[in-house]
């Protein structure tokens, strides 16, 4: 077996070791000789695939006390990727374009499920729309993420919007409620073709806005 494959494996198994043995972050993970003993791996191979997580961000070493599982949300794994693959302005539209694809996606299968006919949530945020209550951009496309019910793509969209700079971080501003209210309204009818547009209107105002500001990231 190749060595690029054994690691790989080796990952995979540390992996279902801490799903196995229920590990959670800040929980102590084996030591390097246990692991090596459960993986019946070479010690030099472990060594390897541990640093690499350790550089990651997905586990923690402690001199004295041993290595310790980290809190994933905390990963360095954007941080490193973007140094090697966010080069050029094309690679930061495409970025851009796969996250409003996800996005997308999400409201053309909240549009398709009748059973989230007639849930409150939309009628919350355009009560605090209307009542000039601050509403953050992600709290919203969040909700419709999770409410399309696709654990995977809500998982790359977090990724995604790390990697596109967070363009939800801000607070809803007067003019953009405006272009709010539209999505609101055909996802609450169901609408998906207007709810689609509206949200691609949203988004396209989002990201001139951010370029007109200078942040092309």
């Amino acid at each position: 077996m190749n060595q690029p494959k054994r690691y790989l494996d080796i990952v995979s198994d540390i992996r279902d070791m801490i799903r196995r043995e229920k590990i959670r972050p800040g929980d102590r993970i084996p030591s390097e000789r246990e692991l090596a003993e459960t993986l019946q791996v070479g010690r030099s191979t472990l060594r390897e695939a541990l640093r690499s997580l350790e550089l990651l961000g997905l586990i923690e070493t402690r001199r004295g006390e041993g290595t310790f599982l980290s809190d994933h949300r905390n990963h360095k794994l954007v941080e490193v990727l973007s140094t090697f693959i966010l080069q050029d302005n094309q690679s930061q539209e495409d970025v851009w374009e796969t996250r409003l694809m996800h996005e997308v996606a999400a409201i053309r299968l909240i549009c398709q499920n009748e059973a989230l006919d007639g849930i409150r949530v939309w009628d919350s945020f355009r009560k605090k729309l209307e009542s000039e209550e601050n509403i953050l951009r992600e709290d919203f496309v969040r909700e419709v993420m999770v409410l399309s019910g696709n654990r995977l793509s809500l998982k790359i969209w977090f990724l995604l919007q790390q990697y596109s700079g967070n363009p939800y971080a801000e607070a809803v501003s007067g003019p953009e409620k405006e272009l709010l209210k539209p999505i609101l309204s055909a996802l609450e009818q169901r609408d998906t073709e207007l709810a689609v547009q509206s949200f691609k209107s949203w988004s396209g105002w989002i990201q001139k806005r951010r370029m007109q500001n200078g942040d092309d990231s």
